[in-house]
């Protein structure tokens, strides 16, 4: 017989926790009347009397040439995925180098190896590869963004301005080009490849299908304030939810054409979107009207949409079946922060939902340390009104900041009633130390099932215990009762040590059951795309050789000789949108990150990223969604992130993910 994978999550679920706790109390300010020291006094020293930075302790740093780096990572791990056992070793290489002429490579790149416990196809050797050259300037203000390898299919910058409806990339291997010219706003684009989904538990692999995708965009500005976008996308295969909670490729073609138009001004703007979509399952039309108002405090968004039966983007489904209006009203103004919106649906082909959507959501900050707020949502159709409705109250004090959430939601008479009580709270710890717990507790109802009364705490954090060694990671551990209750552990806990110089080991537990939709989600366009996947539990070692030289260029904030920081962070699904990392809410694994649009990592499964020995300055951090689950979405102008980086020290950055309210 096979050894069991014994794992002991809830232990080291509490180990996670006090090690870090320990260290909490230092981290807490002292009261007013424990301060004996005379108030502090600016002293500037003059530039030219200033001593040298001394080298980094135990680093030899080679700062001829450009920046350059390299990353290789030697892997082993042993997985339980649903009834399959499986080993997986691998080789992971990613990098990134910078030219004076042809712009900035960066490379991302693993080769997995996988024995499973069942003949099926799969087996034996796999992986992917990546390699991006950003920022190519050509002569007449070109900029070129040229990839090769595993890649997601690209719309333009138009065109992915999407506000009511989202439109997902397609993943592939072959290669993508994307060319911009700033001063016309001319933007072509183009990709070719071979069709296919990820695979791999904790290694990523890419298993690719029998057919081919392709794609070809341009936007241009074809009068002042005007601009136009078309992209065609053709792919052999549709994505389709699999058995055993993954994805499969079904063997059919489909078309896809989207023509936009829009019109912009300082305060206004005005899109048109005309998408056809051909092939199997069936050939549809679909037409969506975007608009915006910006009055003051207010801003107005509405559209008009008609979306016929089966609409797709290329292999991967959309909104469809659905005519209707919106509109959606928000108002920012110190210490308010409200929006509400209401959708008029009907079915194109009747056989779907049909009535009106209504949301609200608000939020009153009373205080530097008070805030409050709540949201209503109502679905009203002939089959009965469904509504949800949340409450929290937000709190700043010296042990850090807490969110105290109720959200509950009656699905009307056959969708049965669900309600959950929520405590997130995250410890002020100095930079390089970070905590945050949640507490759930709640009764939860799918598509009318029987509730299932589930409770669960979680942890996210992580601490150098000494200079060479620290611990990060994640654990959730859940108890119900019911037909969908979660018994178990989500588990993601690093445990890296440095041994030597550029060199470093690091021991992974890892242990997942997935997750479905939430039961409190009402809105009838939101694409219905969370599904079950099996419990994963895995062991994973790693072997690390990291390797830094160049000195940052202008570009990147510093003249050659300049003293360097580092960026860190995570992107992060955020379900309850108040913008920081709960320790309840999931990572967004295997998105790309930019650093300064030219830089490129992906981040990890526990969804962290790292931009080491970053020029002092101020830098630009986004996020590419590339691989986000529908219906989260990365606003670009929202979520661009400025960076100042200062020196020898670590900025942290996290991005949250966000869905339509």
């Amino acid at each position: 017989m096979r050894p069991a994978l014994s794992i002991q999550p809830l232990a080291l679920a509490i180990g996670l926790a006090l090690a870090l706790a320990g260290p909490a109390a230092q981290a807490f300010p002292q009261d007013a009347d424990e301060e004996s020291a005379p108030a502090y006094q600016d002293r500037i020293i003059p530039s030219d009397q200033l001593a040298p930075l001394p080298e980094d302790e135990g680093e030899s740093f080679d700062a001829d040439g450009l920046p350059r780096s390299l990353d290789v990572q030697l892997l082993a791990s042993r997985t339980e995925r649903g009834p399959e056992t499986f080993n997986e070793q691998g080789l992971t290489v990613g990098g990134f180098w910078e030219t004076l002429d042809h712009g900035s490579f960066s490379l991302d790149a693993t080769l997995l190896h996988a024995d499973r416990s069942r003949n099926r196809d799969g087996d034996g050797w796999g992986g992917t590869a990546t390699l991006w050259q950003r920022g190519l300037f050509l002569d007449g203000g070109w900029r070129g963004d040229n990839g090769v390898g595993v890649l997601n299919t690209a719309l333009p910058t138009l065109s992915r301005d999407q506000y009511r409806f989202l439109l997902p990339s397609v993943p592939f291997a072959g290669a993508s080009t994307d060319w911009r010219q700033a001063s016309r706003n001319l933007q072509l684009m183009g990709s070719y490849g071979r069709g296919g989904v990820f695979d791999g538990a904790r290694v990523v692999g890419f298993e690719r299908s029998d057919g081919d995708v392709a794609s070809l965009g341009a936007q241009w500005e074809w009068a002042p304030g005007w601009t136009g976008a078309a992209t065609a996308l053709a792919t052999d295969g549709r994505l389709v939810p699999g058995g055993d909670g993954g994805v499969l490729v079904e063997e059919n073609r489909t078309r896809a054409l989207l023509v936009s138009n829009g019109w912009r001004s300082a305060t206004q703007s005005l899109t048109l979107n005309l998408q056809s979509s051909g092939g199997d399952p069936a050939n549809a039309l679909g037409a969506w009207l975007d608009g915006r108002a910006d009055q003051g405090r207010y801003q107005h968004r509405y559209g008009l949409f008609r979306l016929e039966p089966e609409l797709a983007w290329g292999a991967l489904p959309i909104a469809n079946d659905a005519e209707g209006a919106y509109y959606r009203l928000n108002y920012s103004y110190a210490r308010w922060n409200w929006n509400a919106g209401l959708d008029h649906i009907r079915s194109v082909s009747g056989s779907s939902f049909e009535g009106l959507y209504g949301n609200f959501y608000g939020r009153y900050q009373a205080s530097t340390r008070l805030g409050y707020g709540g949201g209503l949502n109502v679905r009203d159709s002939d089959a009965g009104t469904a509504y949800s409705t949340q409450l929290f109250v937000d709190q700043v004090n010296r042990w850090g900041q807490s969110r105290l959430q109720w959200d509950f939601v009656d699905n009307g008479p056959s969708g049965g009633n669900s309600w959950e009580v929520k405590l997130d709270h995250t410890l002020p710890f100095r930079p390089g130390k970070r905590l945050s717990l949640s507490l759930n507790h709640g009764s939860l109802s799918y598509s009318g099932e029987a509730a299932t009364r589930t409770t669960s705490v979680a942890f996210n954090g992580g601490i150098d215990l000494t200079q060479r060694l620290s611990l990060d990671g994640s654990a959730r551990y859940g108890r119900g009762t019911g037909p969908a209750a979660f018994r178990g552990t989500d588990l993601n806990l690093n445990l890296a040590w440095r041994f030597a110089r550029q060199w470093s080991l690091v021991g992974s537990i890892y242990e997942n059951r997935g997750a479905r939709r939430s039961p409190f989600i009402l809105d009838p366009l939101a694409p219905d795309t969370f599904i079950d996947i099996p419990r994963d539990r895995s062991l994973f070692l790693s072997l690390r050789y990291q390797h830094r030289a160049g000195t940052a260029s202008g570009v990147l904030g510093g003249p050659p000789g300049s003293p360097v920081g580092s960026i860190t962070g995570s992107v992060y699904l955020d379900d309850n949108g108040d913008g920081q990392r709960a320790a309840s809410e999931q990572p967004a694994a295997n998105v790309t990150v930019l650093l300064d649009g030219l830089y490129a990592v992906r981040t990890d499964s526990n969804g962290e990223f790292t931009f080491p020995r970053v020029a002092v300055g101020a830098h630009v951090v986004t996020v590419v969604p590339d691989n986000l689950p529908l219906p989260w979405f990365v606003d670009e102008e929202l979520d661009r992130r400025a960076v100042e980086v200062t020196v020898r020290d670590q900025q942290r950055v996290d991005i949250g993910a966000r869905r339509q309210r």
